[in-house]
């Protein structure tokens, strides 16, 4: 099996999309590593990505982090080019929010580049969603959900799933 997919319908259809990468470490020669995002209907999806052959960065940290190993990805990563291909089917026209901008920006475009194609949804900061308020509770909002939802694997679609449930718990009041 070549990639994971979960299928949790956890989140009603009023949540935006939501992207999370991990990548082999940070840096000007990091690259993505895992690739998950969670739907507005709630649909999961997560996949490793094969390091392609001139992506040679290895953190030890990270790789502890994710508990994602080199060998890992070598035997059950997608290509570049499918995971591109796949990203693009799915989130075809639309607005995908990230926390991470500026790094998930940049693997994205990694991954893209290695493809050889080029993103056919936009990328966006998912600070940009946020009242001033909604703001300043982010990140105890965040760790509240994440302590009701137990041990979760640090992993693309888990941190995903945990950003639009604190969006959307925001939102609630």
């Amino acid at each position: 099996m070549s990639a994971t997919v979960t299928q949790e319908r956890l989140a009603p259809p009023s949540a935006p999309t939501v992207l999370d990468i991990e990548a082999s470490g940070l840096g000007r020669s990091s690259y993505p590593i895992e690739v998950g995002y969670v739907l507005p209907d709630g649909h999961a999806y997560c996949t490793l990505v094969q390091p392609e052959q001139d992506w040679t960065h290895w953190d030890d940290s990270a790789a502890a982090l994710h508990r994602i190993t080199r060998e890992l990805l070598q035997q059950r990563g997608l290509r570049a080019r499918e995971v591109a291909t796949r990203l693009n089917t799915q989130l075809a026209g639309q607005t995908v929010y990230t926390d991470g901008w500026a790094n998930d920006f940049t693997w994205l475009n990694v991954l893209f580049e290695a493809a050889g194609m080029t993103p056919r949804f936009k990328l966006e900061n998912l600070r940009g969603l946020l009242t001033e308020e909604e703001a300043a509770q982010w990140h105890i909002v965040k760790a509240q959900i994440a302590s009701e939802r137990g041990t979760q694997r640090h992993r693309a679609s888990s941190d995903a799933r945990l950003l639009q449930l604190t969006l959307q718990r925001l939102r609630s009041g």
